[in-house]
């Protein structure tokens, strides 16, 4: 149980013992870092509402800034999370007003702002006193946007809050607030978190009996992500900013339909000189189909004017999209061996750009695997079927690149033996 404290205010929250000291401390830097389910997003979503509804109790005006690297839309920022973080709690439910793009305390003084710091910070940091500024997926954060951030936000006792998965050791996030000691920023882990959902213990446990060790370490305990051999796209693609070319061939837009659990994804794509770029990416979990036309536009521009490669599953909601806003849509063929055939084309390229602001797909690149053996480490000839939504909306998207490559080179072969004879 944690209090939010000052000389007049004493309100009860529950978070993890370990963030208590953290949160009833004044510190111009607070943060966590660690692997998934360590429970370190969802509590400072809360306890940005905690801090806001202390800040409007004390007279304070201005504004709650939720930052992360890359945001084309409010559906990749930390609206939603902070949202049901709100609802959870009753005396604050009672405290805000929750609209459909908007989070403020009643009495208007303090409001929720949300931003992209490579591109966006400018548009807001003019426009409002910044009272608290939380980063959240901020491993990808560069030092320019954190030299652009931190000096925006000086309002007296002003703090700012980082959440991250560690993933490159000397990052710019690594080397501001983890290679330099911060009293108030913690590691959290899963067993950091005594809320740790069953559902996730048996992802941990799965991973951990598949997973290479290095792998296992990353998503879940809060290392750093070390190359290996298990990883199927290892060495074979980087994350870097790019324009694109007018030259270039494409777009190729794949989609990939999610469950209940499972996100939905799609990828726009493009391709020069044997290089795959990966331009911009839509993912989330829990899209209804409803919502799907207007998400897929917000997040891929022109991706109605395409053509779009879906999972040929699923043909009632290709259906409902094409009748939708988004008319060029088609199921793709797949087959017998498709998967592996996929994962060879896109390992034929040269080398797989991806845009930084595309997140999820840098992370499914990252975490597609093979099986290893427990107790051996021997890496297994078995896809993991895991961290694969978006690399599967390539596989559709490039059916068609596929083909004319494999009749290209059968009649290249073909050729050859007549030639010979």
């Amino acid at each position: 149980m944690g209090e939010l404290l000052n000389d007049e205010i004493y309100a009860d929250v529950v978070i993890p013992d370990k963030l208590i000291p953290v949160f009833e401390s004044k510190s111009r830097y607070k943060g966590a870092y660690g692997g998934r389910g360590s429970g370190k997003t969802r509590t400072f979503a809360l306890m940005t509402a905690v801090e806001g509804y202390r800040l409007a109790e004390a007279g304070a005006s201005g504004i709650i800034l939720c930052g992360r690297e890359f945001m084309n839309s409010l559906n990749e920022s930390s609206l939603e999370e902070i949202k049901q973080a709100i609802k959870s709690v009753s005396w604050l439910n009672d405290y805000y007003e929750i609209g459909e793009k908007y989070i403020r305390t009643k009495n208007r003084r303090v409001a929720y702002a949300f931003t992209g710091l490579r591109h966006n910070l400018d548009s807001i940091k003019g426009k409002s006193r910044i009272l608290l500024a939380w980063v959240d997926e901020a491993e990808n954060v560069s030092e320019a946007a954190w030299r652009k951030l931190l000096p925006t936000v000086r309002e007296d006792d002003s703090e700012v809050w980082i959440t991250w998965n560690p993933e490159n050791k000397g990052s710019a996030t690594d080397k501001r607030f983890r290679q330099v000691e911060h009293e108030f920023i913690v590691e959290m882990n899963h067993n950091d978190n005594p809320f740790f959902p069953d559902v996730l213990e048996q992802e941990r446990l799965n991973d951990q009996e598949n997973l290479d060790d290095a792998t296992y370490r990353w998503i879940w305990e809060g290392a750093y992500l070390e190359a290996s051999d298990a990883q199927i796209f290892n060495g074979k693609f980087v994350v870097r900013e790019f324009e694109r070319h007018p030259t270039w061939n494409g777009p190729y837009n794949g989609l990939d339909f999610g469950f209940s659990t499972d996100p939905t994804g799609a990828t726009n794509s493009w391709e020069s000189d044997g290089i795959l770029y990966i331009e911009y990416e839509a993912c989330k979990v829990g899209l209804e189909i409803d919502d799907t036309p207007d998400y897929l536009k917000d997040n891929i521009p022109g991706i109605e004017k395409y053509e779009l490669i879906a999972d040929n599953a699923r043909p009632e909601s290709i259906s409902y999209l094409k009748r939708n806003g988004i008319p060029k849509i088609k199921a793709c063929v797949k087959g017998k061996g498709s998967v592996e055939d996929g994962i060879a084309h896109l390992k034929g390229y040269k080398q797989i750009v991806i845009h930084p602001r595309c997140v999820n797909t840098a992370k499914e690149f990252r975490l597609y695997s093979y099986k290893t053996d427990r107790l051996s480490g021997e890496i297994l000839p078995e896809i993991i079927d895991k961290h694969n939504h978006l690399i599967d909306s390539l596989r559709y998207a490039h059916e068609r690149t596929m083909k004319r490559g494999a009749n290209t080179k059968r009649h290249r072969a073909t050729a050859g033996k007549r030639t010979y004879r």
